[in-house]
């Protein structure tokens, strides 16, 4: 069976900006000294969170998307990757391109026949 090429371009590029914001934020808010400059990079940190934990979960769903070729899998992660870009509207150029990937690999996988049919 094919694999979705979207697909594996969503979720390479969805791991790349993860491992990416992660590192940014975490290792911002570890190497502060200044303890005014800590305060505000734990709050900065803790304001992009839920475009973080988003953006791993759809990259998640995307992989298994990708791998198991599961239309559910696809389209949740694409879901996901909108959802981060609504809870962080100003970070929504590094998500997406990966949202489209993702509704378009979705798109393009073949159905599968449940056992009801």
């Amino acid at each position: 069976m094919k694999k979705s090429k979207c697909l594996l371009i969503s979720w390479i590029l969805g791991a790349l900006y993860s491992i990416y914001v992660i590192a940014y934020f975490f290792g911002n808010t570890a190497s502060q000294t200044d303890a005014a400059a800590a305060l505000g990079a734990g709050l900065a940190t803790a304001l992009v969170m839920p475009h973080m934990v988003l953006t791993v979960l759809a990259t998640i769903f995307n992989i298994l998307g990708w791998a198991m070729n599961k239309r559910g899998f696809a389209l949740t992660g694409a879901i996901l990757y909108a959802v981060a870009i609504v809870t962080m509207p100003i970070y929504f150029f590094f998500v997406i391109v990966q949202m489209v990937l993702s509704f378009v690999g979705f798109a393009k996988l073949k159905k599968t026949p449940s056992i009801t049919e």
